[in-house]
């Protein structure tokens, strides 16, 4: 969910059909995105199930949500002390809270709404976005989102923070935390990301980190807003990881804590237009000084023709290896940005000195002799095994000619990074989001959400876990949906790579 304050008020998002595809930005700062699901919900009652659902097997790719109307921005955890129990989340576009998914026996998921604070004042809802899951050491899950708060169709009244925690594996949510509350005319919480220190010799063991941007109208942003809780997710203290000088235009934070404890960020600073990156060496209470993992040429996002109504958007992932192996402590971090051909594709760097200096980046996908785009990516590092996993979207089984249809690809690494083993496709489905069997335009798949900003991944003991939505249940009938509504559902795979 992209969202900067000076335009919350004033700008609908209008998405156009383009024939030609030119590669734009669309998702700018400037384009609050989550105005389509609010007007929807305005205009709408909710659609969908707010009770327990059950998946449905497509071979060896799951439909975990398995509900009438789209879902978007998915995430994947595990914990290895719950019996490596799985639980995952998405937006919801039809309704108001996150959706919850959790494995609940083999290859069978159920899914569960998440808590909501009450609205505002009459006439007012409140609804939720941007999901990630993280578990502690223990076995406690924890899943983070932000808070919008709307009311009587005059637009953004606040957003807040929240932390919801499971202690069975995501079935249910009994508890949830808000903080860094922020009104109207403050600044947005946006795009938050979660994750733990599961080190067993760390010092700030089981403790819990968001990371999210704080936007803002007018030449200065509100830069990286990062909470950290020693309580289990009781309470959050907030901090700020960026250049506390600089101009705060950032985007897409992403945590990642290294086996000693140490804490590093990485985000899209689309003023500098570099993957921006900081460190902790406090777990979060203070911040070294703002580095640069690499510069780039997409400042935000773009607008290939797989996601032309959304815009695919330019954001990092952070990971490090927390294995035994001889890459023990490097930091990864992935990023997607603009081929010399004028596609996208997937770019990696990793440090060894903490983040002090970086190598060249190199791309992670398979380099074809076609045009390709790689976009939506998340990236993850095999605690065990200390392999480099990589899922994106992919359009190379594309037979429309325009790079419309979609697939999505792991790429995996052995070597710390070094070379990349021939991609596995992932989905035994293309989908287009675009054109809908090369007839027509899919005018109903445009909800503001499309794909969304980002898939999730989760990968342990040589296997990889990743969760995407697609189109290929867009003619079917959920629950008594129409095709037009039975669309974008969460699909999840579990897949050993070469």
């Amino acid at each position: 969910m992209h969202a900067h304050l000076r335009l919350l008020m004033a700008l609908i998002l209008v998405f156009a059909f383009n024939a030609s595809f030119t590669y734009a930005q669309t998702n700018s700062p400037n384009n609050p995105t989550w105005w389509d699901k609010y007007q929807y919900l305005k205009h709408n009652a909710p659609l969908g199930d707010s009770t327990n659902t059950t998946s449905v097997n497509f071979g060896s790719n799951i439909d975990i949500s398995n509900e009438c109307g789209p879902q978007s921005e998915t995430f994947i955890a595990l914990s290895p002390a719950a019996g490596h129990a799985l639980a995952a989340g998405s937006n919801e576009i039809f309704r108001l809270p996150m959706r919850g998914y959790f494995q609940a026996k083999g290859a069978t998921w159920g899914g569960v709404d998440l808590p909501l604070p009450p609205a505002q004042g009459a006439n007012s809802i409140d609804f939720g976005s941007d999901p990630s899951l993280a578990f502690d050491s223990r076995g406690n899950l924890f899943y983070s989102y932000i808070v919008v708060f709307f009311g009587n169709g005059a637009g953004v009244n606040a957003t807040e923070m929240a932390v919801a925690r499971s202690n069975d594996n995501g079935r249910t949510y009994p508890s949830v935390t808000y903080f860094s509350y922020a009104g109207g005319s403050d600044h947005f919480n946006d795009k938050p990301m979660i994750t733990t220190d599961t080190g067993a010799t760390s010092r700030f063991r089981d403790s819990i980190y968001v990371a999210w941007d704080a936007a803002v109208g007018g030449s200065t942003g509100g830069g990286v807003r990062f909470g950290y809780s020693r309580d289990h997710g009781t309470t959050f203290n907030v901090t700020r990881a960026d250049d506390p000088q600089g101009p705060g235009r950032a985007i897409g934070a992403s945590p990642a804590v290294g086996p000693d404890g140490t804490v590093y960020v990485a985000w899209n600073d689309y003023s500098a237009n570099t993957i921006a990156f900081n460190r902790s060496f406090s777990g979060g209470q203070t911040w070294d000084k703002q580095r640069v993992v690499a510069p780039k040429s997409i400042p935000f996002d773009i607008a290939i023709p797989a996601e032309s109504f959304r815009g695919a958007l330019v954001y990092p992932v952070l990971d490090v290896d927390r294995s035994n192996g001889p890459h023990r402590g490097r930091i990864y971090c992935s990023w997607m940005d603009r081929t010399q051909v004028g596609t996208t594709d997937i770019y990696l760097a990793y440090s060894d000195d903490r983040g002090d200096t970086w190598s060249q980046p190199g791309a992670v996908t398979d380099q074809l002799d076609i045009p390709v785009d790689h976009f939506n990516h998340w990236m993850s590092v095999d605690p065990v095994t200390g392999d480099v996993n990589v899922s994106c979207y992919d359009t190379r089984n594309d037979f429309t000619g325009f790079r419309y249809m979609t697939d999505v690809y792991l790429a995996q690494s052995k070597d710390g990074g070094a070379t990349w083993l021939p991609n596995v496709r992932v989905t035994n489905v293309s989908s287009n989001e675009h054109d809908c069997n090369g007839l027509f335009p899919c005018d109903g798949i445009n909800y503001g959400n499309q794909q969304g900003d980002y898939e999730g991944l989760v990968s342990y003991g040589g296997f990889a876990y990743p969760v995407w939505t697609d189109s290929r249940r867009q003619l079917d009938a959920i629950s008594g949906c129409s095709r037009s509504l039975a669309m974008e559902e969460v699909f999840t795979a579990k897949v050993q790579g070469n």
